[in-house]
């Protein structure tokens, strides 16, 4: 019999992760004989392709591999490789619960061909990690909160390549996603999707735990990227991903506002509160005071966020305008606070 879902998994250099996703996709309960795994690899150096072939799975396992490239490009590949009609979207540090795949592909049949299912991303009990990826885990477990709660619905900004599926046709229509971007091609692909008419539904079943790891380095290029591709995504495919954050700007902690407004658009300002905000996080870390680390990591966020919409945006002048412009614009009901910035 044919797939149901074809599971699509970019990888670069994280052979012993994608090893331990792939353990995990052989106890699923849904029938191995009803999905197949599409694992590719964006140029990977750490002999992840060979490893992985060979392999002997329950279910379907396919490796193909490009250059370096970007996830992006790797998801499209393995799109257009997929022979099923739904496809999921795994990220390779992710192990999901053994009914994670029946359950997305249930939540399909109930919600129909218009739907984005998207899953939570757990964070695992008992696993080392440092207070950056502890601070987002908790940004996202408060998003989760708050879509259960009834207080957001869920949007085009929730869609998080780690855990969420759609209909091949649907992806395919929305023309993938866009390699250009490195950052935010999933929300990107989003909106597009929302334009098409897709409806985003949220289903805490179809669970993975997500053991993150990356450094205090790379993870503060994450909000500088953000911000950066925010605006590109408003000035050249018409998103309202840079509207929406200049006006939530003033939902801001009031003193993350009063150090972006100081030192955004001026580099050695922002060095320099980054330097000091992380040693900060290290000695309040060692120290055990989460609640203070949390707050300096929130802080960096927003400047590293802002710096990046500065810089994009055309200068320090330009933005601040922009936000005092937004600012006297009423948002709309049901507003959200934005991908990058969670309620700092």
């Amino acid at each position: 019999m044919a797939p149901d879902v074809s599971i699509v998994v970019p990888t670069y250099n994280r052979r012993a992760s994608v090893e331990r996703l792939l353990s995990a996709l052989g106890e699923q309960t849904h029938p191995a004989d009803r999905f197949e795994v599409l694992v590719i690899d964006d140029g990977s150096t750490d002999g992840t392709p060979d490893q992985l072939r060979r392999l002997t799975p329950k279910y379907a396992l396919r490796i193909l591999e490009q250059a370096h490239q970007g996830p992006a490009e790797a998801r499209n590949l393995g799109v257009a490789s997929a022979t099923a009609p739904l496809i999921l979207f795994l990220d390779d540090d992710v192990v999901p619960a053994r009914d994670s795949v029946a359950v997305h592909v249930a939540s399909h049949a109930a919600e129909g061909p218009s739907a984005v299912v998207i899953g939570p991303m757990s964070p695992p009990v008992g696993w080392p990690r440092s207070a950056w990826v502890r601070w987002e885990e908790e940004k996202l477990q408060r998003q989760y909160n708050s879509m259960l709660a009834g207080e957001w619905s869920c949007t085009e900004r929730q869609f998080y390549t780690a855990n969420s599926s759609l209909s091949r046709a649907l992806f395919s229509a929305a023309g993938g996603f866009d390699a250009t971007f490195k950052r935010a091609e999933d929300v990107e692909l989003g909106y597009r999707l929302r334009n098409l008419g897709a409806r985003f539904v949220f289903n805490p079943a179809a669970d993975v735990l997500h053991y993150a790891s990356r450094s205090f380095a790379a993870w503060c290029r994450t909000p500088y990227q953000y911000g950066r591709y925010d605006v590109i995504m408003s000035r050249e495919k018409g998103h309202e991903a840079l509207p929406r954050s200049l006006r939530e700007f003033r939902g801001r902690h009031p003193l993350n506002r009063a150090l972006s407004r100081a030192v955004t658009g001026r580099r050695w300002l922002v060095n320099a509160a980054v330097a000091v905000l992380g040693a900060a996080v290290r000695a309040t870390t060692a120290i055990g005071a989460r609640g203070a680390a949390s707050r300096a990591l929130s802080a960096i966020f927003n400047v590293l966020y802002w710096q990046g919409v500065c810089d994009e945006i055309g200068g320090r002048d330009i933005l601040w305008q922009s936000i005092a412009a937004a600012e006297v614009v009423p948002a709309r009901v049901g507003a959200q606070r934005p991908r990058s910035q969670s309620a700092l």
